[in-house]
């Protein structure tokens, strides 16, 4: 389709930008002394009094490209959490509505029809099977952790699957990027935890920039096997930081995912800067709730500027 279809879309984005968290919004936020006033920072220049709220966001970009399709693959990880909130909830018999995430591709009630009815045939092709796979699964072996690992397996496959048939590059970078780093998490947890090749081959997906198998060998082997071939792969920088720990490793991922956001700013046409500004807004709730946290618990300030994920203005 022709990028320039989106010009219009991109120039609302534009404006949008200018509503993002600057980084001495940042700072102001960290010297703040209390949440009320964050709030007020926040609320003063988002224009909202909801500045956490991604579904406005959606919906912009839902007005503007309402056929953009690639778009979509923005919130597959939110639908196949939602399928796994249903799952649970059936099993232990409590309402979906307390684990759902929103913005979604897919309803609550289609969800919850399909699984109730055991017939997937009204959800959007890329999770049918994965719906009936999981619902045999969960009822048949009751083990919740083996049925998320294959959903959360299924989602990274599905997200690679639609943005390579999108032909976007962008995309298939985010989709390749989102799936190595939810990878490398998932070895390392398996590492720890001592879990067998099975239950890996089960929870790894894999991409071109990290191949499922090797990556599973290593992480039979331990810990520092996994580091030593992570340093092999083009995510050797945060294969350094995983080894200070978890969370540094994901503050990695975020601002990797964010540098790629920034490739697709300066764009005047095509998807990629609808999809770079969702990223970015997506970035900002996540500072946001790190900054609520660090507060809450008496973090000191460079706490949380160590913390405090890379912004997109």
């Amino acid at each position: 389709m022709n990028g320039t279809k989106y010009a219009n879309a991109v120039g609302a984005v534009r404006a949008m930008e200018n509503t993002l968290l600057s980084k001495s919004d940042i700072e102001q936020m960290i010297n703040a002394r209390s949440k009320a006033e964050i709030s007020s920072i926040s609320a003063s220049k988002s224009g909202t009094s909801k500045p956490d709220d991604l579904n406005d966001v959606w919906a912009m970009l839902m007005e503007y490209a309402p056929d953009c399709k690639e778009l979509e693959i923005l919130l597959y990880r939110n639908d196949f959490h939602n399928l796994k909130a249903v799952l649970k909830a059936i099993i232990s018999n409590r309402a979906p509505e307390h684990y759902y995430i929103s913005p979604s591709n897919v309803g609550l009630k289609e969800l919850t029809d399909a699984i109730n009815t055991k017939d997937a045939s009204g959800l959007p092709e890329y999770m049918r099977k994965t719906a009936s796979e999981a619902y045999e699964l969960v009822t048949r072996t009751l083990d919740g952790q083996l049925s998320d690992s294959l959903i959360d397996r299924a989602s990274l496959e599905a997200m690679q699957k639609s943005a390579a048939h999108s032909g976007s590059e962008f995309m298939q970078k985010y989709a390749q990027l989102i799936t190595a780093c939810a990878d490398i998490k998932t070895a390392y947890r398996c590492c720890l935890l001592g879990k067998s090749a099975q239950f890996m081959e089960n929870a790894v997906c894999g991409s071109p920039e990290l191949e499922k198998d090797a990556l599973i060998k290593a992480s039979l082997a331990g810990t520092e096997q996994l580091f030593s071939h992570l340093e092999t792969t083009a995510y050797s920088d945060g294969a350094a930081f995983l080894k200070e720990s978890a969370a540094k490793f994901e503050k990695w991922c975020d601002d990797v995912l964010m540098e790629l956001a920034e490739s697709a700013r300066m764009l005047a046409f095509g998807s990629e800067p609808l999809a770079a500004y969702f990223i970015a807004k997506e970035a900002e709730i996540k500072n946001l709730r790190i900054l609520s946290v660090c507060k809450e618990f008496g973090a000191d300030k460079e706490t949380i500027t160590e913390r405090m994920r890379k912004l997109y203005v």
